[in-house]
């Protein structure tokens, strides 16, 4: 297959969870739409690897699902320590 159908899924992927975190004020839908945006550039970034025949490419993908793992990680417990206090899970409500 041709670069430019994942690229273009690539794109349309990132497309959709920026909109998705433009559009919700939910924390844990965010989280969400910032994970499919990252899962984009990923896509984009081993297919450009692929591409070139480099590594490097691979790597700083799985460094950045390494990353996104980490920032789920600390959002989901930012979340849950909002729904113990009793507090809005409303982004535009938090102070």
């Amino acid at each position: 297959m041709n670069i430019t159908w994942y690229v273009s899924l690539g794109a349309v992927i990132f497309a959709i969870g920026a909109a998705g975190l433009v559009s919700r004020r939910s924390p844990l839908v965010m989280l969400l739409c910032l994970e499919l945006m990252l899962n984009g550039v990923n896509l984009s970034l081993i297919s450009f690897a692929r591409m070139w025949g480099d590594g490097g490419g691979q790597i700083f993908a799985l460094i950045v699902m390494v990353i996104a793992a980490c920032e789920v990680v600390v959002g989901l417990g930012l979340i849950v320590a909002l729904y113990r206090r009793m507090l809005p899970i409303d982004a535009d409500k938090l102070t």
